[in-house]
């Protein structure tokens, strides 16, 4: 597709409404796609557009052979999948993304950047997209003995639900990073590590210890020898998938007493992950006590991929990815825009 870059800047000079046109009915295409079955009132009030504009276009793209209805909704046919994958390039070209990766995988000394269009703090269906790609380059990356270490959130849990399935099974092993919060039993590290195991039709272990305890109850928790079992093997994952989270956000989501959400605050805390909150120089300024990998760990894994997306997550990833523990950054546009422009400044 990289060859084809001249022939689309020549389209854009002599008809430059063609790349809103292909981003439209990509977007719609897109949409319907994560939501199908979907009524278009309901795709027009997700995509925030006039609801004349959503007509049109699904009629266009239902004369294409791209998307198909019945009493249900809309769906996307196996025609408009293969068109949906066609244009990925061409929307990613469109943004300039490749250059965009290379240039912040320079800026952070990150082996890889991964960016995908939109922004998730506009768009939910953006985290989708991120998590595609994420579960896309997992795949790839996967070896027969791997052993995955992965943490827990909506995007990590996206990420599974995403990852192709492998029915004739695979020779891997899957496993929460540290131990759960307090949260949604579908988005804690133990769910979306047996989830991921399942798809991927390898194994897993679970880490039955709540993030929440005291640091005396947790070193005696760690001391059992089940547990002491489970730690070793998380601790000899080869690679580690974990998401970046604002300082805030995590914070709430553990559910920390009002004092240390004050404490946060005023050391400067922008960003969180496996534990560690980190002020905008990539400083740990607070740690909890929960049981599993711990930063220094990071070391001796091949491979660390962390995920985070949005613009609002900008300061929250370059606090984490400053600390130079991580291999590869997906994120979306939004958020790597944001970031060059903090690096930039």
């Amino acid at each position: 597709m990289t060859n084809d870059m001249p022939t689309l800047n020549i389209l854009r000079k002599i008809a430059p409404e063609l790349g809103e046109i292909i981003e439209r009915r990509y977007t719609v295409l897109q949409h319907v796609y994560f939501m199908q079955p979907i009524g278009r009132r309901a795709l027009a009030a997700r995509l925030t557009w006039p609801e004349r504009m959503v007509r049109k276009e699904i009629e266009f793209l239902r004369e294409a052979g791209l998307l198909c209805s019945d009493p249900a909704g809309m769906e996307v046919t196996p025609a408009g999948e293969c068109m949906l994958v066609g244009l990925e390039e061409i929307i990613r070209q469109i943004h300039g993304l490749s250059q965009l990766e290379v240039e912040l995988a320079r800026r952070l000394s990150l082996k890889r950047v991964v960016v995908v269009a939109g922004d998730v703090d506009q768009d939910e269906t953006v985290k989708k997209e991120m998590a595609r790609a994420t579960a896309r380059l997992l795949d790839e990356l996967l070896r027969d003995n791997d052993i995955v270490a992965v943490t827990g959130g909506t995007t990590l849990a996206e990420v599974a639900d995403h990852l192709p399935p492998h029915p004739d099974g695979r020779n891997l092993l899957v496993v929460p990073a540290r131990g759960g919060l307090g949260e949604d039993v579908e988005i804690q590290a133990n769910s979306v590590a047996a989830r991921m195991a399942q798809r991927l039709g390898g194994r897993y272990r679970l880490l039955h210890v709540p993030d929440d305890l005291s640091e005396e109850t947790t070193n005696i928790i760690a001391g059992d020898p089940k547990v002491k079992q489970v730690l070793e093997v998380i601790k000899s994952a080869r690679i580690v998938l974990h998401g970046i989270g604002t300082a805030e956000d995590m914070a709430r989501r553990r559910g920390l007493p009002p004092e240390v959400v004050a404490r946060l605050t005023q050391a400067g805390a922008v960003g969180e992950t496996l534990g560690y909150y980190f002020d905008a120089h990539g400083n740990i300024v607070y740690t909890t006590s929960s049981v599993g990998l711990g930063l220094d760990d990071l070391a001796a894994v091949d491979l660390v991929v962390a995920v985070g997306g949005g613009r609002s997550k900008a300061r929250a990833a370059l606090a984490v990815l400053s600390t130079k523990h991580q291999d590869i950054y997906i994120t979306d546009e939004g958020a790597a825009r944001a970031m060059m422009e903090l690096l930039s400044s």
